[in-house]
């Protein structure tokens, strides 16, 4: 999926943007997460351990919240042909426009929800049939291609099959060091660029996809 051009750099640009939106929420959150789940699940046992009910409490609503994200990006993309992709960019871009929204206007839980909302519906934009695809909101299984191409390379194989999974691993670490410094200038607000950036990459993918293409 990633040895097309254009898929690789729509991939890129979202996994950047995903690591952009977890960099300002790992912060605002003071240690908490709003797309990567192994994280939270790891802070829910430790919790758990610790009984820190209220760090339970905070991470299963996170988490509670992303899968039903996850899941409403996979409806789209079963329900919809053509322009599945746009649509779920292009919801995505109104979840995160509705989380600076509502941070200016001063509603301190929503514009969270309203994130990892967004992050859930993220990982549909290259579901296929029976849900697999490219996860854009973690890079385990990312680096675990990495290494996996490396394997291949030693062994004869394909020369650069690892690239493309090692620059999704370097545009989420890029994006997470870019969101901290815009949060530390702009705080919550600082969502606002990564919804401008998903609502552009909507409307290329939906021009793209429209039929004179």
């Amino acid at each position: 999926m990633l040895s097309s051009r254009r898929n690789l750099v729509l991939a890129c640009t979202l996994s950047g943007v995903a690591g952009y939106v977890d960099g300002i929420g790992f912060i605002h959150l003071g240690g908490l997460f709003v797309s990567f789940m192994s994280g939270n699940s790891t802070r829910l046992g430790v919790s758990l351990a610790d009984g820190n009910w209220m760090n339970v409490i905070e991470a299963l609503a996170l988490i509670g919240v992303f899968v039903v994200g996850a899941a409403c990006g996979s409806l789209i993309v079963r329900r919809l042909g053509r322009y599945r992709q746009a649509f779920v960019l292009l919801l995505e871009a109104l979840f995160l426009a509705a989380a600076g929204t509502s941070y200016h206007l001063g509603w301190p839980l929503l514009p969270i929800g309203m994130i990892v909302m967004a992050m859930g519906l993220e990982n549909a934009v290259f579901e296929v049939e029976g849900g697999t695809g490219i996860g854009l909101t973690y890079v385990t299984g990312t680096l675990v291609k990495v290494g996996q191409g490396i394997a291949a390379l030693l062994s004869g194989g394909k020369r650069w099959s690892w690239l493309p999974n090692l620059l999704l691993w370097a545009a989420l670490v890029i994006g997470a060091a870019t969101g901290t410094l815009a949060y530390q200038r702009f705080s919550l607000a600082a969502i606002w660029f990564a919804a401008a950036v998903v609502l552009a990459v909507g409307a290329i993918a939906a021009m793209i996809q429209s039929p004179r293409h």
